[in-house]
């Protein structure tokens, strides 16, 4: 059975990880003097009295992530933006079934995306951008159909976007620039994307037409397609994107 004391080995295997504390926030904070719903950067559900959010951004902090924090089986909320963390995500994060935010941008994380991210399917915001993530994006990850948010901005990532993300109509945003994705638009890009806000696919390898479906995303506010390799013609059909303030 899993509990608080899970929890706190968990965050002290986290700690033990950290070889650069500048402020020195971990080490003077994470020790067993205090419970560990008073740690900085911690907060814990009131009823099960279980960690759920771990948010510890901009910080300075540098070393990794290890496989236990995939034991924090009720954190809600996991940022670690802004930081040092290097080398691999541990597939172990998989296991966070309660999370809804995971932002780990802009550190030095590399290696590829794991496939164990298709299991957290209450996740809405995804945001793994400014690391240096290679290989595909996983076919898994269109089995998130609550995301709202995918950024995946500045990696290294290749091949073709799945086109099962494309189905998840819970899309508000898809930010992939600065990578070097290829392949074609569905032709029918838009047919579940009706609550797209923001498609952001610029600095990268796509070819093909842009699809004349894209005149159905009718919340698209952002459409920034540049720096690719598209050809043929622009859609007239993007005069129907009458709540569009972005067109490049």
């Amino acid at each position: 059975l899993r509990n608080l004391t899970t929890d706190q080995h968990a965050l002290l295997a986290f700690k033990h990880q950290i070889i650069i504390d500048p402020y020195n926030i971990l080490a003077d904070n994470w020790t067993t003097n205090y419970p560990a719903c008073n740690w900085a950067g911690v907060s814990c559900a009131a009823k099960h009295t279980r960690v759920r959010a771990l948010n510890l951004f901009n910080m300075n902090l540098t070393g990794t992530i290890p496989p236990q924090l995939g034991n924090l089986s009720f954190l809600v909320s996991l940022n670690l933006s802004h930081n040092n963390f290097h080398d691999h995500l541990p597939r172990e994060l998989g296991q966070l079934s309660r999370l809804k935010l995971i932002d780990l941008s802009s550190n030095f994380l590399n290696g590829e995306i794991p496939s164990s991210f298709g299991r957290l399917d209450k996740v809405l915001h995804l945001i793994l951008a400014n690391n240096n993530f290679t290989g595909n994006i996983p076919y898994e990850m269109s089995k998130l159909m609550k995301l709202r948010t995918l950024r995946l901005a500045k990696n290294q990532l290749s091949g073709s976007i799945p086109a099962a993300i494309y189905n998840i109509s819970a899309l508000r945003m898809i930010s992939l620039p600065y990578n070097n994705l290829s392949g074609s638009l569905p032709k029918k890009i838009c047919h579940h994307l009706l609550n797209l806000e923001a498609l952001y696919l610029y600095e990268n390898e796509f070819s093909g037409q842009i699809p004349t479906s894209i005149g159905e995303c009718k919340n698209l506010r952002q459409l920034i397609l540049d720096t690719n390799r598209f050809n043929g013609r622009i859609p007239t059909s993007i005069g129907n994107l009458t709540a569009l303030t972005d067109l490049y």
